[in-house]
């Protein structure tokens, strides 16, 4: 359906996420991934979305001088906001212990930011999720960590994974923005490029 109203653009999408990139087929999407490595780093004053808008934005910039006109790149990024603080990929198993316990019994925002960026224009949107876990013992994390290894995932863990399953006690958004990609923004996005064309 959104496929044919694009047939005449060549969609990007600039993610490694095996997540990400099963969004994209679900949405009956052609698509090609191209990576480019980028430092995901950002300036110390920023805050909450401004964050993981910027990085999105970040990762498209590479990009800009080779877009053709029928090009569309999408560039992403998620972030788990809690305590003030951006939560990110923790580095090791330790990390990921006191990250999770961090969350344990609480609740924390997860952020992710969609950067659309053409040969004429660049919009970046970005959708938050609340989510609120149970008090998860020691032994629930360990367990967790050990089995699913989550040291790719923002915040330490994957909803869709045992630790959802067992952890999460409320919802307030989209679930598919916590696996990190707000689904219904980039349909509706994509939706209005092919209008707009």
């Amino acid at each position: 359906m959104l496929n044919e109203k694009l047939k005449n653009h060549r969609i990007i999408l600039a993610s490694g996420s095996p997540r990400r990139q099963e969004f994209f087929k679900n949405l009956g999407l052609d698509f090609e991934i191209i990576l480019k490595p980028v430092k995901e780093e950002y300036p110390p004053r920023l805050t909450h979305f401004e964050i993981s808008n910027y990085l999105a934005q970040l990762k498209a910039l590479s990009f800009k001088k080779e877009l053709k006109d029928n090009d569309i790149l999408i560039t992403s990024d998620t972030i788990v906001w809690h305590n003030n603080e951006a939560l990110g990929k923790p580095r090791d198993k330790q990390e990921a212990f006191s990250i999770l316990k961090s969350l344990s019994n609480t609740t924390h925002e997860v952020i992710t930011s969609v950067c659309f960026t053409t040969k004429s224009f660049e919009k970046t949107l970005h959708a938050i999720t609340k989510v609120s876990f149970k008090n998860l013992t020691d032994a629930e994390i360990e367990y967790y960590i050990n089995t699913c290894k989550p040291f790719d995932k923002a915040g330490a863990y994957g909803i869709q994974e045992w630790i959802g399953q067992i952890g999460v006690t409320k919802l307030e958004g989209s679930y598919f923005n916590v696996m990190g990609l707000p689904t219904h923004l980039v349909y509706k996005t994509l939706n209005a490029i092919a209008d707009a064309s």
